[in-house]
């Protein structure tokens, strides 16, 4: 079997297409390939994976592209150089890359992360994602729980997901008056037993 067996066609497609990263995504992906992993293709990305769970994928952002790690948050990282996207990303982490040149001199530690990540797969370690009760209550919204009657009932019978959702949408407002103004705007929503995005 030749090394080029490996490469997926809609993979192809996408880098003989891209505007952007073009360079650094064909190294990223021979650093993939190269760590064993089955390449696939995932919300439109090359995404690679072991035994169909997904390890890693690569991106490309306008400032950056990266590697991202699906249980990033599980690997060691001694160089420090993995990134959480944003506060509420609980599992995935990016390696990120401005330039062939910075992969170039990384490929041996992608490589190392890469393994890495694959044995976290293979031991079956899972991130342990937080539970709704231990994200914040904006006071905002306690107030409202606590004086419309029914609304914590409703709230309650939600979908911890669907829960989170309009947590993390309240409490991502800076200022009060944004908050109450969102709350207000939701808690119909919230009474038909709806997500945010539903």
């Amino acid at each position: 079997m030749g090394k080029d067996t490996k490469k997926n066609p809609k993979v192809d497609a996408l880098l003989g297409k891209a505007k952007s990263w073009q360079e650094e995504f064909e190294l990223l992906r021979e650093i993939a390939l190269a760590c064993d992993l089955v390449e696939d293709f995932k919300w439109g990305q090359p995404c690679y994976t072991l035994e169909n769970a997904n390890i890693v994928l690569i991106h490309g952002f306008k400032e950056y592209c990266a590697f991202l790690f699906f249980k990033g948050a599980l690997l060691k990282d001694p160089k420090g150089i993995l990134v959480q996207q944003t506060e509420n990303v609980q599992a995935a982490r990016q390696i990120r890359f401005a330039s062939v040149q910075q992969i170039e001199k990384m490929k041996n530690t992608l490589k190392t992360y890469i393994r890495e990540a694959i044995d976290v797969e293979k031991s079956g370690l899972s991130v342990e994602f937080k539970k709704t009760d231990e994200f914040a209550v904006p006071e905002e919204f306690q107030r409202q729980l606590d004086e419309t009657p029914g609304l914590k009932d409703a709230f309650e019978a939600l979908t911890p997901g669907r829960q989170r959702g309009y947590l993390l949408h309240f409490s991502s407002a800076k200022q009060s008056k944004t908050r109450e103004t969102r709350i207000e705007k939701c808690i119909p929503m919230i009474f038909d037993g709806l997500g945010l995005n539903d």
